[in-house]
């Protein structure tokens, strides 16, 4: 199953929105993906099912959409293992390339925004009702 060749041709708002990542993006992971499973097939093994993009893809669609691999399992004609075995291993190789990275703990802490505190009093106090007179409720009663 070869969900990229149906994928590739679409609109790059369109290919952003199911994917998640534009199409040069795309193209740069795919290059990362590529160079890294040469390297790992030169030693020999047996070639995946999938092409690097439909992996990719389906990494991404895992990402994107935390289906399960189950999910992807079924909807790519995988097992689930070996859906996780190809969403961790582009994961990684991805990471390892460090050319997608998120910025680490420091960049975000050194945040120069101003924080602005309201507090609110939202203590409970009771509501003031008429006491309620059971001597009074009783004749009522019996007179009626």
């Amino acid at each position: 199953m070869q969900k990229y060749k149906h994928i590739k041709t679409l609109p790059p708002i369109a290919f952003k929105r199911l994917t998640g990542v534009r199409k040069d993006t795309f193209t740069v992971m795919s290059s990362i993906v590529r160079e890294a499973e040469n390297k790992r097939m030169s030693r020999g093994g047996k070639p995946p099912h999938l092409g690097v993009e439909d992996r990719l893809l389906m990494t991404l669609e895992y990402l994107r959409e935390y289906r399960t691999y189950f999910h992807l399992g079924k909807s790519y004609g995988l097992s689930e293992s070996t859906c996780y075995t190809n969403c961790r291993w582009i994961e990684d190789t991805l990471i390892k390339s460090r050319a997608f990275s998120l910025p680490g703990k420091k960049v975000l802490l050194k945040n120069d925004e101003q924080w602005e505190i309201i507090l609110v009093d939202a203590t409970e106090s009771p509501i003031e009702r008429p006491k309620k007179k059971r001597a009074v409720q009783a004749t009522n009663k019996k007179q009626k």
